[in-house]
């Protein structure tokens, strides 16, 4: 987990002024191994930051992704999750209970090209669906 300064040191580095709100929906994407909803999120945060919107929450994510600090998942159909871990690797996502889980993979997505050198990859999701190993007991 990172400390509050880091993740203010992080959102400076990238250009974001480290609002309290920014700071807190930041702290609890980057924290979070679940993969939230903008909805996830501000129910979260509403009331320790009183004046907090989801319209405030969709355009913080928003930013984040645009700055390349938290990824946009589309491993739902119905909605769209946030990631803070932008670290190559794969996601999960279980057709029973909905769990979103990380599956690590092995290398960058560019090594994945093989002989195909006049590739260049800069953004891939790879989502893989079926039923986890808690549903499946």
């Amino acid at each position: 987990m990172l400390t509050r300064a880091e993740l203010k040191n992080e959102l400076t580095e990238a250009g974001i002024r480290p609002s309290v709100q920014r700071l807190a929906i930041y702290e609890y994407v980057k924290n979070s191994r679940m993969h939230p909803t903008a909805e996830t999120v501000y129910e979260a945060l509403r009331e320790d930051l009183g004046s907090l919107s989801l319209t405030t929450v969709y355009s913080t994510l928003k930013l984040f992704v645009d700055a390349g600090l938290v990824l946009m998942l589309h491993v739902d159909e119905n909605f769209l999750r946030y990631d803070g871990d932008t670290s190559v690797h794969a996601h999960f996502k279980c057709n029973r209970c909905g769990a979103v889980i990380d599956l690590p993979v092995s290398g960058d997505y560019n090594s994945w090209l093989g002989g195909a050198g006049a590739l260049e990859i800069t953004d891939a999701q790879l989502y893989l669906k079926g039923v986890c190993g808690d549903c499946r007991n």
